[in-house]
């Protein structure tokens, strides 16, 4: 069956499960595009007409049930001689496994499952249809927790000959209510004790009745108590033992009267007032009759053999022979259990003595596919066989001629019904009116006719409608179409012609209104603003909008533009002298300076190639108040120092401090090129004002760089100055000169050092 497709439509794609009357497979519907289950009836019921047509009515009957607790059915139909039920398809496990995974169940989960069930058994009573094979094999648990009742009415379409052939009906032995098992009606509480059984199983984890064969069990049903669930499970509370007994007893006026009886008891029975509620107690007429004939259990002789001190205490032969009465009482019951065996023994030889000698003829049906219909009809009266006319469609098959028949090669009772299918010819459809619709919409509009996707041509065109809207049919509403032959062209509209919104960022005020009248598009009113900012130098685009860069955009579309009017007033613009150095002395090194600031992010500031000495490099930046500056210093693409300058650095500089850069991770060591005026060598003393502790060098350079005495051109005197500094090697100085000093920079001694210097 894999593989193969029914009623052209669903195609089977593996086997999920079985029982004794049908084979139930996982489908695709392809008109749909969605999982279903197909229930296959077995080949042995095939040609049982009177079968056949009871589990249709009893289909359909289900199918009349729409509950959120039942698995929906939705079609009903035949292929040759495979007869199928589709149906909705539960991704999950059925009850019968979570039994056997975890029983006993948790009380809450088992009785919220019971309530679901509960709940889908009132709507199928409601709707005049008794489910009589309630068990949890035909419980589904979806993964969303939602319970599923299956197979409502199947178990209907079983015949009494099936009891002992049929796998399913025998294993449903274990949920028979006492009338079933006797054969007599059952109605709405013969599923109330059916789900009785299903509660004890699932809070017990065993069956209330076992026997060694049907029959055993069926007299178990009709003849013995259940015991009782908390003896079994302590852990059940009195009230759900209570649902549990209610939906179990043997006589059904003693059960609940309705679902919805039932299903209010289950709502209410985990709540704290009813949990320790008092057991419930039956008391029948029969338990009053002292007379009645009751099974006792075979007793073995011994229990009641008298020892030898009770002999010589004197028991007399009148105790005796009551208690040799009391031996005796097993055999009443196991006769009337024989006899009982007997009968249905002899019943059952009857049934078959009886059938054999009401056996109807056979005969064979003729094959008339490809005949007239006249012709059909003529040959299976002359069979004896009634007929029946389906009229159906065809592009294949003439007009008035067989297309094909149920019984096609097969044997049928006299005056059974034949079914033939009888070409109407090709049917003309009407074109549907899929103008306005999305594309996905018509297409399915169109192919639900039988057109197929490949006959169905799209065209599209730049319009003013919503993109994949349809905005042109043909054929044209209403117009009549051989669905088999037919070609549907639409014209699908692909919205407005738009373009890539050029990139405008970074550009000058007259570069981006040029580009914008270039690229067919317009200047809004009062499409300009000024705002200051740290990306963007003065006079260029900061931002453009509606449309980014790249955004689709239409012909014609405004566009407005905010222009940089420069640094924001906090900002901080500084120069930085950042000192660098090769690997090794006199080793050729790449430099690189990587800053991230209020402007940039990790840009690539500057290379320095073939570095062979120490020396310094000045880097601009820009700090904010709450962006600091990084520059990283790498070697050879090695990262050697990282310098960290503040806000706080900006401010000092502006007041007349220079910036000392201390790359992260020196510690006693000076970076060649990184004293600033005022910096002395350590060790060095020189005259001046000293302080404890401290020693007075004079200072010497201009603001934030140099590391000796500035060469006067034009002085006429070199310049003196006086400074202090710490041990440490940190120092302030203050120089005055004549003339105009140039500072030459050379390699400072190592060590940590910072000072300040003025130059008047």
């Amino acid at each position: 069956m894999i593989g193969k497709q029914l009623g052209g439509r669903y195609e089977i794609l593996e086997r999920v499960g079985g029982g004794g009357m049908a084979i139930v497979y996982k489908a695709l519907d392809i008109l749909l595009h969605r999982h279903i289950a197909v229930k296959i009836l077995r080949s042995q019921y095939v040609h049982d007409e009177e079968f056949i047509q009871r589990f249709r009515r009893e289909a359909q009957a289900a199918a009349s049930l729409s509950h959120s607790n039942v698995v929906s059915i939705y079609d009903v139909g035949q292929e040759e001689d495979i007869h199928y039920i589709v149906m909705e398809y539960i991704e999950g496990t059925t009850l019968n496994e979570l039994i056997k995974e975890k029983a006993p169940l948790q009380v809450e989960e088992a009785v919220h499952f019971a309530s679901q069930i509960c709940d889908a058994l009132d709507h199928a009573h409601h709707n005049q249809i008794i489910h009589r094979d309630i068990k949890p094999h035909n419980i589904l648990i979806g993964k969303n927790g939602r319970v599923k009742v299956t197979d409502f009415g199947i178990a209907r379409a079983i015949t009494s000959s099936t009891i002992t052939q049929t796998g399913s009906v025998v294993g449903s032995v274990h949920y028979f209510s006492p009338e079933h098992a006797k054969g007599t009606f059952t109605g709405e509480q013969s599923d109330l004790y059916s789900l009785g059984i299903v509660m004890y199983q699932m809070l017990t984890g065993r069956l209330p009745f076992l026997g060694e064969s049907p029959i055993s069990v069926a007299l178990k049903h009709l003849q013995e108590e259940v015991e009782e669930p908390r003896k079994v499970n302590p852990l059940i509370p009195q009230s759900v033992e209570n649902i549990i007994l209610k939906a179990m007893r043997k006589n059904p006026a003693e059960r609940y009267r309705s679902a919805k009886q039932m299903l209010d008891d289950l709502d209410s029975c985990l709540l704290p007032h009813r949990r320790n509620e008092a057991k419930v107690n039956f008391m029948d007429d029969d338990e009053l009759d002292e007379e009645k004939t009751r099974v006792i259990p075979a007793i073995r002789p011994d229990q009641y053999s008298l020892s030898a001190g009770d002999r010589d205490f004197g028991t007399s032969r009148d105790e005796e022979e009551p208690q040799e009465k009391k031996k005796k009482r097993w055999v009443k019951p196991l006769i009337w259990i024989i006899i009982l065996l007997l009968l249905l023994g002899g019943m059952w030889y009857m049934v078959g003595v009886v059938k054999a000698k009401f056996v109807i003829q056979e005969v064979d049906v003729p094959t008339v596919v490809n005949k007239p219909v006249t012709e059909a009809q003529s040959m299976l009266k002359a069979a004896n066989l009634e007929v029946e006319i389906i009229p159906e469609s065809s592009k294949d098959v003439p007009k008035d001629v067989v297309i094909r028949q149920d019984h096609m090669n097969m044997k049928l009772k006299i005056h059974s019904k034949e079914t033939l299918y009888i070409s109407k010819g090709v049917e003309k459809l009407k074109m549907p009116g899929v103008t306005g619709k999305k594309l996905g919409d018509a297409k399915t509009a169109i192919m639900a006719l039988g057109i197929t996707d490949d006959r169905i041509k799209v065209k599209q065109e730049f319009v003013n409608e919503e993109p994949e809207t349809v905005i042109l049919q043909t054929p044209a509403l209403n117009d009549e179409l051989d669905p088999a032959t037919a070609v549907v062209m639409l014209t699908v509209s692909k919205g407005r012609e738009t373009f890539k919104m050029p990139d405008l960022e970074g550009l000058s005020e007259s570069e981006a209104k040029s580009r914008i009248t270039v690229s067919n598009l317009k200047l809004a009113q009062d499409g300009i603003n000024v705002e200051a900012s740290y990306k963007q130098p003065k006079g260029k685009v900061i931002t453009q909008f509606p449309y980014k860069y790249n955004d689709e955009v239409s012909p014609g579309a405004e566009i407005k533009l905010i222009i940089s009017s420069g640094l924001p007033e906090e900002a901080g613009p500084m120069k930085i002298a950042v000192p660098i150095k090769p690997t090794k002395d006199g080793k050729e090194t790449t430099v690189k300076l990587i800053l991230s600031d209020a402007m940039y992010e990790n840009f690539e500031y500057k290379t320095i190639t073939k570095v062979t000495k120490a020396s310094t490099v000045d880097v601009s930046l820009v700090v904010a108040p709450d962006k600091r500056a990084v520059i990283q210093v790498k070697q050879d693409n090695v990262l050697a120092d990282m310098i960290t300058v503040t806000y706080d650095d900006y401010i000092a500089q502006k007041n007349g401090k220079p910036f000392n850069p201390i790359p992260s991770g020196s510690s006693g060591t000076t970076v060649p090129g990184a004293t600033t005026p005022g910096a002395t060598p350590p060790g060095t003393t020189t005259p001046g004002t000293n302080t404890p502790g401290q020693t007075t060098t004079p200072g010497t350079g201009t603001p934030g760089a140099g590391t000796k005495p500035p060469t006067n051109s034009g002085g006429t005197t070199p310049g003196t100055g006086t400074g202090t500094g710490t041990s440490s090697g940190t120092s302030t100085g203050a120089q005055s000169t004549q003339g105009t000093p140039t500072p030459t920079p050379t390699n400072a001694t190592p060590g940590n050092s910072a000072g300040t210097g003025g130059r008047n």
